[in-house]
């Protein structure tokens, strides 16, 4: 079975890779992508190029970070067969096409993540992915 993982440092993303790692002990074989999204850097015209180089840098290196960080606490719930995938743009979208890309049997993730919207629209990108997903989401608290 393939998993496909949206992570974004959240409790709930925590919990999500947790989940997947029970239904790796349980099928005894899965093969697990950890996806993170970021939204990028949208230039406007407002910034000079060099500011816009160095947003783009720092959001590409938060988001090795935190993929290294889900990796860690993948591998430590016993996920052995794990990857790393990153994606740029919109969330739910980025989520279904990867998951289709990758050929993922089920995706699983967090009904809350920490988009800046969070507080407004809670389970928002959740959703999305359930209604343009072909496969399974399993949703995660």
């Amino acid at each position: 079975m393939k998993l496909l993982v949206a992570v974004d440092g959240s409790t709930h993303s925590h919990n999500a890779i947790a989940a997947a790692a029970a239904v790796v002990r349980s099928l005894k074989a899965a093969r697990v992508w950890l996806l993170h999204v970021r939204e990028g850097v949208f230039y406007y015209g407002a910034l000079p190029p060099l500011d816009f180089e160095a947003q783009e840098r720092t959001q590409r290196e938060a988001q090795e970070q935190l993929l290294e960080a889900a990796l860690a606490r993948a591998r430590d719930a016993g996920i052995e067969d794990v990857r790393p995938i990153t994606a740029v743009g919109p969330a739910a979208t980025e989520i279904v096409r990867v998951a289709t890309e990758v050929g993922a049997d089920q995706i699983v993730m967090g009904t809350r993540g920490m988009g800046a919207l969070g507080g407004l629209l809670l389970g928002s990108v959740a959703q999305r992915v359930v209604h343009l997903s072909p496969v399974p989401v399993l949703l995660v608290k």
